[in-house]
């Protein structure tokens, strides 16, 4: 089974340790923060008991998360490179304010609890923004 260990620690000594323990149990950064990989029951209570030694006596919360294969196939990635959020930015359009100007479908015409699914290219976002997950099947 996947688990997802995910953390919010301010202290950079006991982050880095953290992120090394992750490592050290074969799981891959996903983001700055988070990590993913394979662990058995077993291996994932001895990761649990790892992180939780490494972070005592530190102010910091770290999460542990099994998520069946299935779930991870329903995944969803969004991607935005650093040179489209660069061009949304010159031109004044980030998320918040182009909501806020009624730009975009996100904005309008959706009824309270109607389900839509995101799409790569959503609204006047950068075409180059990606969401990347499952197809389905």
């Amino acid at each position: 089974m996947q688990t997802m260990v995910i953390y919010d620690i301010e202290n950079d000594r006991i982050r880095s340790r953290i992120a090394e323990v992750c490592k050290d149990y074969g799981l891959g950064r996903i983001q700055k923060s988070a990590f993913l990989g394979d662990l058995d029951h077993n291996r994932r209570e001895e990761l649990a008991h790892r992180l939780a030694k490494t972070l005592a006596g530190w102010e910091g919360d770290i999460q542990v998360c099994p998520i069946c294969d299935k779930d991870l196939g329903m995944r969803l990635t969004i991607t935005v490179g650093p040179e489209e959020a660069s061009k949304a930015r010159e031109k004044g359009m980030t998320g918040e304010r182009r909501k806020a100007s009624g730009k975009g479908k996100a904005a309008r015409g959706r009824k309270a609890g109607s389900k839509a699914e995101p799409k790569a290219g959503f609204g006047s976002g950068p075409k180059n923004s990606a969401v990347r997950g499952a197809s389905k099947a």
